[in-house]
């Protein structure tokens, strides 16, 4: 990488676009972020790093800066918030191109205008390790309209979006050798976090408690019930699956613990009370995105997973912990 520090950060500072609500962007010590009132400002920071989220062998450097971006908003969609602004800091290593850093800030871009943000300020640096992304994004929501994951309750339904499993179905297949299809790939390398869905569920109350599933659904659905000091039964019959998941699930059953603990599908989960899903069902024809109720909180604090015919299921694999994992 020949180019310089200061030389690159001037190149992203004329790139980078101001909406209303940054006061101050890139070029000073802080950004600052307007907040209008009754409203609050939502904070969430990620980490994705060179050979635990990602292979530079697997991934185009394009991919990568749009992913970047579209992880932390996910965040943003599971509490209902509008996405505003993004800061980046980002540890280069010196193998890297010039080509190459020019794609990933292409990426970060296209990113950042297909969810309406803007680049409020970061770090660059060069790194002698793997490559290091940190992003930071804020959003605004009313404070009274803000869905955590703390408020499920006994007798709601639980509901996903979107499919299941195709991000975990993507890695298998990366990891076996075996190309991609243009279908999971996208899913895979480009997911697209639920933003319309998670601001229509906070503007119009209906979703009791919420989040994203980053690490599957066995791996974040216990961090609500947690929360919420409630339990739930999934119908695995009722799980939404892809054609293309359940043409691989067809030739071997086993494929089902992907679609429960699988990670990176960046769905929104949340809980609603029964009396919501007319209007569900409406929004997703609304939204064109389809919206499945995969099954119940209950009171006793337990997570069960049951098949058709009413018989427990113990998936055989662990949903995903980067202190016990590595997805490299």
């Amino acid at each position: 990488m020949s180019v310089g520090e200061f030389e690159l950060i001037d190149k992203i500072r004329r790139r980078a676009k101001v909406g209303a609500e940054v006061k101050l962007g890139i070029g000073d010590d802080c950004s600052s972020i307007a907040v209008p009132a009754n409203h609050e400002l939502l904070t969430s920071t990620d980490l994705l790093l060179e050979g635990v989220h990602f292979r530079l062998d697997w991934t185009d450097l394009h991919s990568l800066g749009i992913k970047a971006v579209a992880v932390n908003v996910s965040d943003l969609a599971a509490m209902g918030a509008k996405p505003v602004s993004l800061h980046l800091a980002v540890g280069l290593p010196v193998g890297l191109s010039d080509q190459q850093v020019e794609a990933f800030i292409d990426g970060i871009f296209a990113g950042l205008d297909r969810y309406d943000l803007s680049l409020a300020g970061g770090d660059t640096c060069r790194a002698q390790g793997p490559l290091v992304i940190s992003v930071t994004v804020q959003g605004l929501c009313h404070r009274d309209q803000i869905i955590t994951r703390a408020g499920a309750r006994a007798g709601d339904d639980l509901w996903v979006s979107g499919t299941l499993g195709d991000s975990a179905l993507a890695l298998r297949a990366l990891q076996s050798g075996h190309p991609l299809s243009d279908f999971l790939a996208e899913r895979h390398h480009r997911p697209q976090p639920r933003t319309a869905l998670g601001q229509q569920l906070a503007t119009q109350g209906l979703a009791s408690a919420m989040l994203d599933l980053s690490d599957g659904l066995a791996g974040d659905l216990p961090h609500l019930l947690r929360a919420s000091a409630v339990g739930a039964q999934i119908d695995l019959a009722r799980l939404p699956l892809s054609e293309e998941f359940r043409a691989e699930l067809h030739k071997d059953q086993r494929l089902i613990d992907l679609a429960i603990c699988g990670g990176e599908d960046y769905e929104l989960l949340f809980s609603a009370a029964p009396e919501a899903r007319p209007v569900l069902e409406q929004l997703a024809v609304q939204l064109e995105l389809p919206l499945q109720r995969i099954g119940g909180i209950g009171s006793d604090p337990e997570l069960r997973f049951c098949m058709s015919d009413g018989s427990a299921y113990q998936p055989q694999l662990a949903a995903f912990d980067h202190f016990l994992s590595n997805k490299g």
